[in-house]
């Protein structure tokens, strides 16, 4: 179990950065991070850092598909984990 949380603090902080750093590139009219990357990310553990930065960097919170694609990676993690435990 500390290999997860372990994964998921590292995939978080990066993911944190990803959503900023997009943020950035948007406000400055720059090359952006494709939505699949940023799901991807999330996907590999990095969902909660991507739900801080919706809330905290108020990145990606406007689109309801977003969202939901990001609750549904959200729930599949959480589901493996009470399954493991």
């Amino acid at each position: 179990m500390r290999w997860y949380l372990a994964i998921l603090l590292v995939a978080g902080v990066v993911t944190f950065a990803a959503f900023w750093l997009d943020k950035h590139r948007a406000a400055r009219g720059g090359r952006r991070i494709p939505e699949r990357t940023l799901h991807a990310l999330e996907l590999c553990g990095g969902w909660a850092g991507a739900i801080t930065a919706m809330a905290l960097v108020r990145h990606k919170n406007r689109k309801p598909r977003y969202w939901l694609v990001t609750a549904m990676i959200a729930a599949t993690h959480l589901a493996a984990v009470w399954w493991m435990v």
